[in-house]
């Protein structure tokens, strides 16, 4: 008869190592989250806030002074009436928990002005006086607000009213110019480090609480796992071919779909407008002189809602953003037969890259705008041309870069661009770089298969990458991602120098899409 040991002992063997695994990582990750990211996140955070404290306040002292100066520049006051003014102003202004942090006041020599807890130091050189470790703390501030107007500075001074306990502090400093002032406050680091104390002290029973609930979640799912584990992996495996044969089918389907549908019910109205659009030009330059004559006879006059001398000039670029809006519509289709079949587009172009960023750039430029407050460009000079579809590569770059600004949480991310030459290797590339939400790894492997997105709400319909790949394949050439969840993704188009294969021309099937 088996003991109670034996069958815990078969129960554990039991337990399938891809449940208890995870289980257990959960736990140390949870763990390693608190102690590891969250806590030194929060105390940082922390300390941030109070600096940025105590730079609105230092602030709002300044502000205080710039009043008194402006009485005394109207002639309300005298100039020594209204620094006195100020200096009492001050004097009583108190904040904190205990009402016992202050402001304080001293001059570019460096002498006290006002100190309301050292009034003995007032109209006394302070130049020579400095903190246990030496730090001359009154010149300090001199260096910081000649340096840059204003700044933090750190060193050790009395606990508030305590002439007898001496502890690090930070504090701000801003120059005040019209009388050659310094006005600055400062946090005590112990305040700071007793508030995160009890912060942290909060976090980690709230976490601790979270944490057991994590763990008799786990043991219910482990318990679980151990009946389904085997049904589970046959669904799975059985799934899983299903799926794939499925995906490649419906992919196909689709595809072909698609380009037969897109071709026929989009290339004829584009191609209307396209031919419509000179005509339109050509009315318009013929109008020109007549309306001009009129505005000269009678002055400017309203023209569809807008006055003619603004309309004159807008005119012309709106039907040149026609033409070159229906002539890329045209090329997207195009792409998209180019896709579905092996014949790669002509390229019989000597393409620049720095040329190609620049104008994807100038085309994208509004939604980098909008996307980022923090957009850098970068042109190797040493890039020779080589040969290519330039309009097509230019594609490739702005789907890049477009993706990059959708990939951006907020505008303080950035986004960089850059071309360069690997002369060993005998290959230009185009790299876009971003500080986005990233591409976790399980995604990353499929964002080139055609119709697969991850913004199908918004609107994507999952063939951007697949096509700017088709088209960096046909110049011999590769997209390499590299990408970090929640860091962001960098994105490189490496084109070789010399064509892999001679190019197949296509103006013929342009011209009679």
């Amino acid at each position: 008869m088996p003991s109670p040991i034996g069958n815990l002992h078969l129960s554990l063997k039991a337990l399938p190592v891809r449940i208890i695994l995870p289980a257990v990582a959960t736990v140390l990750l949870f763990v390693s989250t608190i102690f590891l990211l969250i806590i030194p996140a929060v105390e940082n955070r922390l300390m941030e806030g109070k600096r940025e404290m105590i730079r609105e306040l230092t602030e709002t002292a300044w502000s205080t002074l710039a009043f008194y100066a402006d009485r005394a520049a109207t002639g309300e006051l005298t100039r020594a009436e209204a620094q006195r003014r100020a200096s009492a102003h001050l004097r009583r202004l108190r904040y904190g928990p205990e009402a016992k942090d202050y402001f304080w006041i001293n001059d570019l020599h460096p002498r006290m002005v006002m100190h309301p807890y050292r009034p003995d130091m007032e109209g006394q050189d302070a130049s020579g006086f400095a903190d246990p470790s030496g730090k001359r703390i009154f010149t300090a501030f001199v260096e910081a607000v000649e340096q840059g107007g204003a700044g933090y500075v750190d060193y050790a001074w009395q606990w508030k009213d305590d002439p007898d306990r001496i502890v690090p502090k930070i504090s701000y400093v801003k120059r005040f110019a019209p009388w050659g002032w310094i006005v600055g406050t400062g946090i005590y680091v112990e305040d700071v480090r007793t508030e995160i104390a009890a912060m942290t002290r909060r976090l980690t029973l709230t976490c601790f609480a979270i944490l057991l609930a994590v763990m008799v979640l786990t043991a219910y799912i482990i318990r679980r796992g151990m009946i389904v584990t085997r049904e589970k992996k046959q669904a799975e495996e059985q799934a899983r071919r299903r799926q794939k044969q499925l995906f490649q089918a419906a992919k196909m389907v689709s595809l072909g779909t698609l380009v037969s549908g897109v071709a026929h019910e989009i290339n004829n109205p584009i191609t209307s407008v396209m031919l419509n659009t000179p005509t339109l030009d050509k009315a318009w330059r013929a109008a020109l002189p007549i309306l001009d004559d009129h505005r000269d006879r009678n002055g400017d006059f309203s023209l569809g809602g807008m006055p003619y001398s603004a309309l004159r000039d807008r005119i012309p670029k709106l039907l040149a953003a026609i033409g070159d809006g229906t002539r890329r519509v045209r090329d997207i289709v195009s792409d998209l037969k180019d896709f579905a079949r092996e014949a790669p587009a002509a390229h019989a172009d000597d393409v620049d890259a720095n040329d190609i960023l620049r104008k994807a750039t100038a085309l994208v430029n509004n939604l980098i705008k909008k996307s980022t407050h923090h957009f850098a460009v970068r042109y190797d000079p040493a890039i020779p041309r080589f040969k290519g579809n330039a309009q097509r590569i230019e594609q490739v770059v702005i789907n890049l870069m477009v993706n990059a600004c959708q990939a951006l949480p907020d505008p303080e991310r950035g986004l960089r661009v850059s071309t360069s030459l690997d002369p060993a290797a005998g290959e230009v590339a185009i790299e876009v770089s971003d500080e986005g939400t990233g591409i976790p790894p399980e995604i990353l492997g499929r964002i080139k298969d055609p119709f697969f997105t991850t913004k199908r709400d918004g609107g994507g319909t999952g063939l951007g990458l697949a096509i700017s790949d088709k088209i960096t394949g046909d110049h011999g050439g590769r997209l390499v991602f590299t990408s970090e969840p929640d860091k962001g993704t960098t994105v490189r188009a490496i084109f070789p120098l010399t064509p892999p294969r001679p190019p197949r021309n296509r103006t013929a099937a342009r011209e009679n899409p």
